[in-house]
């Protein structure tokens, strides 16, 4: 199963149409190519699929979900931690 931690857009580089997002202290670059043109702002949470941003979330909504997502994390040794946040969107397909 997969599961889309919320990630904050800390950065959007319109060049190469990527935005860079902070998921729990991992900063990583995402696409836009699946976003309307300047949907995405700084400061937005989004979900993340194979290395595309999918879809904006609510603030509210993402704040809700990083809490259960923390009590998960919570639970696992640092290493696991870290790599579970960083290979949480690149789920295979099937």
């Amino acid at each position: 199963m997969c599961l889309s931690i919320p990630s904050r857009v800390t950065k959007i580089d319109k060049v190469k149409n990527t935005a860079t997002v902070d998921t729990f202290g991992v900063s990583r670059e995402a696409s836009l190519d699946l976003m309307a043109e300047d949907d995405v702002k700084i400061g937005d949470f989004v979900l993340i699929h194979i290395g595309f941003v999918m879809n904006k979330i609510d603030e509210e909504d993402a704040l809700l979900s990083l809490e259960t997502y923390r009590e998960i994390l919570s639970m696992m040794d640092e290493e696991e931690r870290q790599q579970a946040i960083k290979d949480g969107d690149n789920c295979p397909n099937g």
